[in-house]
């Protein structure tokens, strides 16, 4: 851990705000203290995903509590954001440290373009000096393009700039096998894999109120980030300090796997489905076993409304989900390729439909 030289560091509303909503300026301050001193004079480069935007608006616009509603959530949030960015701004600059805004949807990043322009922003503010502080970008994510938590924002993001250490801050010191308030409980110092999770109960839910995550959450996120190849680290805000200086705290997920292509991450976790194409048989192990594109000869059906570019799930005859992929046409054009050969279509319909409906390199296959 000590020796990581590029980090993301995850932050909850929970460890930023008071219960009420509004940022407690101590908290944000602590924490930039430990993050601008554990850069180490510019030897180790650090990425924030902080939450925080709509629990920093509820003060300010009279809301007692988180609204439910997404209308008010992405008021909230478009005041909260920029008090957030303006409190983070001011307190690195005590250190001299420059700060760059990123805001993401899971829609951006499930699209090649917009995929290859966050990779180049982060690099790009990192090489010059900048602290990016990265969070989703509330004031416009509806319920079809949002990540859901900053947790799995944060394991994207530390695929996505390729980290050497994720550490998610939580309001409790770790994973416990548990509920931490019970007696009895204790904490797991390490995570190998699935197998020292099989027995632990995991509670859903933060002690705060302010945030949508709970320890299901950094869990998954510790898993996907584990799967790329990333160690992770979970433990207290209070302790940042000591999981940056590589000292034993909170729990430790080791590496269970290796680096995938980076919008395929994105693609399995990050997005939802638009619509969904049934495959016939032959299509099916095409795309399972022989890891083909997807043809239109090899669709049987096809439902939901979406546009070239989407995400879709690729579906048996049963009905379940083998892979999820970028579609190459809108369904409104579907229909009319079903079963036929793409050298018939381009005779047709013209060389553009001499193509995959979703290319090999837009596809990835989902757990049976």
């Amino acid at each position: 851990m000590a020796e990581a030289r590029r980090v993301v560091v995850k932050v909850g509303s929970s460890s930023l705000t008071t219960a009420s909503g509004g940022l407690d300026a101590d908290r944000v301050d602590a924490l930039v203290d430990v993050l601008a001193k554990s850069r180490d004079d510019g030897l180790r480069e650090i990425v924030l995903v902080s939450s925080g935007a709509i629990a920093a608006g509820l003060s300010p616009l009279g809301l007692v509590r988180r609204p439910k509603d997404l209308a008010r959530q992405q008021a909230a949030a478009s005041v909260g954001q920029g008090l957030l960015v303006a409190r983070y701004t001011a307190s690195f600059a005590r250190y001299g440290v420059r700060v760059g805004q990123v805001l993401l949807t899971s829609d951006d990043m499930a699209r090649r373009a917009h995929h290859r322009n966050a990779s180049r922003t982060l690099d790009q503010l990192l090489a010059m000096g900048a602290l990016p502080v990265v969070n989703e970008n509330d004031t416009v994510a509806t319920d079809e393009i949002r990540f859901g938590d900053n947790d799995r924002l944060a394991a994207l993001v530390a695929h996505l700039v390729h980290a050497d250490l994720l550490v998610l801050l939580s309001d409790v010191d770790g994973l416990y096998d548990g509920d931490p308030a019970k007696p009895g409980t204790s904490r797991i110092d390490e995570v190998t894999g699935p197998a020292d999770m099989a027995h632990v109960e995991i509670g859903s839910a933060g002690k705060a109120g302010v945030g949508t995550g709970g320890m299901v959450t950094k869990v998954e996120a510790a898993r996907i980030a584990a799967a790329a190849g990333i160690p992770v680290v979970l433990t207290s805000a209070s302790h940042a300090g000591d999981a940056l200086a590589g000292r034993a705290t909170g729990t430790y997920f080791h590496r269970t796997g290796r680096r995938s292509a980076d919008r395929l991450l994105w693609l399995q976790h990050a997005s939802e489905p638009r619509g969904a194409l049934t495959l016939d048989d032959g299509a099916v192990r095409a795309v399972v076993q022989g890891r083909k594109s997807l043809l239109p000869a090899g669709i049987a059906a096809v439902e939901g409304e979406f546009t070239a570019g989407d995400p879709v799930e690729l579906r048996d005859a049963a009905g379940h989900a083998v892979a999820r992929g970028l579609v190459n046409f809108d369904a409104k054009e579907i229909p009319m390729l079903i079963g036929r050969s793409t050298r018939d279509l381009a005779k047709e319909l013209g060389p553009a439909y001499e193509r995959e409906v979703v290319h090999r390199d837009d596809l990835v296959l989902l757990p049976g």
